[in-house]
């Protein structure tokens, strides 16, 4: 007998919230749905007059986000003491999020009015019709990787994946060009991957077309690369020369590193794939214009100018910086959502000798 594969966790998670929602249909109020979206899309030209107006009156916005405090913080601030409406913000990880999310939709109560986290959970959330399509006069300055399809959540914020090495262990003259010169046997045992980038992985694979793609990792796992956990401690590591090289690397922990002095370089290789983090508007937010402001100040360049300043890469192009500038795609959340079992599975049995995957922060 076929053995039944494994569920990924944030499907179980979907499945059980979409079950809940079948036996209790009352517990979703479509007229204040209705309401709120025919007003996050309003484009008239007393938008902004409005959504102020309205957002005083309603005094309050409740954020759910996985951005650390310390990054959110000056965020939060600059929104209240520009518009004087109070934030309440809740942070916790990206599943937690979600799972707070749709645990409080399956009760039929409706907290939050704004969320921002990582894309593959923003995407389940959509898919749970807890999100709400919007307007936003910002979008005219976002890449269109920005937006997916359905536009229910909107990137403010990516994580790009990149080469970063060692400059005092190579110099860059020598450092590839290309993801097939990792494969140079003089980078054998040189070469850092963070453990849990399995999403990575199955966009790679992808983009080379599976038959080459997995023969190129077969290649690259046979370099006998360092496995690490956590994509600040490879950051360090490729500062310290422990690790002289790494292949999945954040561009903006390498560009922290040479900010503080240290002797790394990053460079983004072809294809360039990154990781989104979006805003949301909570489909039944109890404070739609106060929520539909936030997301309008995450989006703008006094917004996304903080995000700069945090150390993030900001998604809007009308903020200067060298975090964005080249050619780049999004990673599937499908990836993510879907197949997570199929590459968690490949990456293992390659690079982990068969050991369990374990994500970042786990």
């Amino acid at each position: 007998m076929t053995q039944a594969p494994a569920v990924n966790p944030v499907r179980r998670q979907l499945v059980a919230a979409s079950l809940a929602m079948v036996v209790a249909p009352g517990a979703w109020s479509q007229d204040a749905a209705a309401r709120n979206r025919e007003f996050y899309l309003y484009k008239g030209a007393d938008r902004e007059a409005k959504l102020v107006e309205g957002a005083k009156k309603e005094g309050a916005v409740s954020i759910y986000t996985s951005l650390n405090t310390r990054d959110s913080g000056p965020i939060t601030q600059a929104f209240e003491k520009k518009y004087g409406i109070k934030t309440s913000l809740w942070r916790a990880s990206s599943e937690k999020v979600l799972q707070r999310a749709v645990t409080e939709a399956r009760a039929g109560r409706h907290l939050c009015d704004v969320l921002e986290t990582n894309g593959p959970e923003m995407e389940a959330l959509a898919r749970e019709k807890l999100l709400a399509e919007f307007f936003s006069p910002h979008f005219k300055d976002l890449p269109p990787a920005a937006f997916p399809k359905h536009r229910l959540w909107i990137a403010d914020r990516f994580n790009f994946f990149v080469l970063g090495y060692n400059t005092k262990a190579i110099k860059p003259e020598d450092a590839p060009k290309s993801y097939l010169d990792l494969l140079n046997p003089r980078f054998a045992g040189k070469v850092g991957l963070e453990a849990g980038d399995t999403d990575w992985f199955g966009a790679m694979v992808k983009s080379m077309g599976e038959e080459k793609g997995i023969a190129f990792f077969r290649k690259l796992a046979a370099m006998k690369p360092q496995m690490r956990s956590g994509h600040t401690l490879m950051a360090e590591l490729l500062s310290s020369g422990e690790v002289p090289m790494a292949a999945t690397i954040y561009n903006h922990n390498v560009e922290k590193m040479a900010l503080r002095g240290a002797p790394v370089k990053w460079t983004p290789l072809t294809p360039t794939f990154g990781r989104p983090n979006a805003v949301g508007v909570a489909a039944r937010a109890p404070n739609p214009h106060a929520a539909l402001l936030f997301a309008d100040f995450m989006l703008s360049p006094q917004g996304q100018t903080l995000i700069k300043e945090v150390n993030r890469v900001p998604a809007s192009r009308a903020v200067d910086t060298p975090l964005n500038k080249f050619p780049f795609e999004m990673i599937d959340p499908v990836i993510t959502l879907d197949e997570a079992d199929k590459w968690d599975k490949l990456w293992s049995e390659l690079f982990l000798g068969g050991a369990k995957v374990k994500k970042e922060g786990e």
